[in-house]
């Protein structure tokens, strides 16, 4: 029997090449042209591509939420990591019709430049993709741009401007102001697609917003990141998806404890101010119950969350605050909203 499975070890050691050839040739065939929104049915869906914040996490990209109306993509905010999680969850990013920055906090915006790449190489669009922000997003674009300039002669000297037009590359900056007496604004209404900017409170970061899509019926409301305000439950309204930033603030606490009694007062400093403008779950549940939003989604999480056994702690009185279905947005996640039904799907790409 020993001399048998030695003989197939040896075998498998020999073939080793050959069947990692044969392996590769069927995982490229399978995986080529990977489109998990082709099967999507007509109506609004939210993949969360990056729920992370500026903490190191390994298992969430930065912040980063696909929306998809009809057969138009919008992403809002990318986050470090944001074009290769979504190519990772299997959507073309040059299916991105634009952006939508909800404001210029580093971990919102680091992983843009990649995206614009990503979908410049791989689409072959001789327009730039339009990204819609407050005032100053023309600087963050210009400012990339700036960045990528060389890049962007190289790819074009390597592969040919019929592969890679200079028109396509980078991004064009969209802003948008909401008037000093308005809460909210109209971004876009057009091919049954409603998108409304709205402020949020994230002192001193200003102007900050957040996004609701209206498509057939259906609604979702990203917060952006914010402390907790009405702002947010009136744009809900009923919506059917709330997908809101959260802070659980006791147990940042407790890292600015533990840093200061390692004598790391910066951290501490930062670990204590940092709860003031994000909201925690139990006040995001209170906005969601008030918003008579159908299911909270939670993203942009703080502390990281190494594993689901602290997810109860995490959550601890939310249930007392919103009787709806709670959800701690995992990068992957899929929320389908059917068109002109009151479905919810949910679903994980990864």
């Amino acid at each position: 029997m020993m001399l048998v499975l030695v003989a197939v070890a040896a075998s498998l050691w020999l073939a080793r090449v050959p069947l990692g050839e044969v392996l590769y040739a069927r995982a490229v065939k399978a995986n080529y042209g990977r489109d998990v929104t082709a099967g999507l049915p007509d109506g609004l869906h939210v993949i969360l591509c990056g729920t992370g914040s500026p903490l190191p996490d390994p298992s969430r990209f930065g912040p980063c939420t696909l929306v998809i109306a009809g057969k138009q993509v919008f992403l809002v905010d990318a986050g470090s990591g944001a074009g290769r999680r979504i190519g990772e969850i299997g959507v073309p990013l040059a299916k991105i019709d634009a952006v939508l920055l909800t404001h210029f906090h580093s971990d919102h915006i680091d992983g843009l430049a990649e995206v614009m790449m990503l979908r410049w190489a791989g689409s072959g669009r001789k327009v730039a993709v339009p990204i819609y922000g407050p005032p100053g997003v023309e600087a963050i674009v210009a400012g990339f741009s700036t960045a990528y300039a060389a890049d962007y002669g190289y790819r074009i000297a390597h592969h040919g401007a019929d592969i890679m037009p200079l028109s396509g590359a980078g991004g064009t900056a969209n802003p948008f102001v909401i008037k000093e007496d308005a809460a909210s604004r109209v971004n876009h209404d057009r091919s049954g697609i409603r998108i409304t900017a709205f402020r949020v409170k994230h002192d001193p970061v200003e102007p900050s917003v957040g996004y609701r899509f209206d498509y057939k019926g259906r609604s979702v409301v990203i917060s952006g990141d914010t402390a907790a305000t009405k702002a947010v439950s009136r744009m809900c309204s009923g919506c059917d998806v709330l997908v809101h930033e959260v802070l659980n603030s006791q147990m940042v606490g407790q890292i600015a404890d533990a840093a200061r009694a390692q004598g790391d007062t910066r951290i501490a400093r930062i670990m204590s101010d940092i709860p003031g403008y994000h909201t925690s779950p139990v006040a995001a549940a209170r906005i969601a119950r008030q918003g008579k939003a159908r299911i909270l989604v939670f993203t942009h999480i703080v502390p990281v969350m190494p594993t689901r056994l602290l997810h109860p702690y995490f959550l601890r009185g939310v249930s007392n605050a919103f009787s709806g279905l709670v959800v701690m947005g995992e990068d992957g996640m899929r929320i389908s909203l059917p068109a002109r039904s009151a479905k919810i799907e949910r679903a994980n790409f990864l």
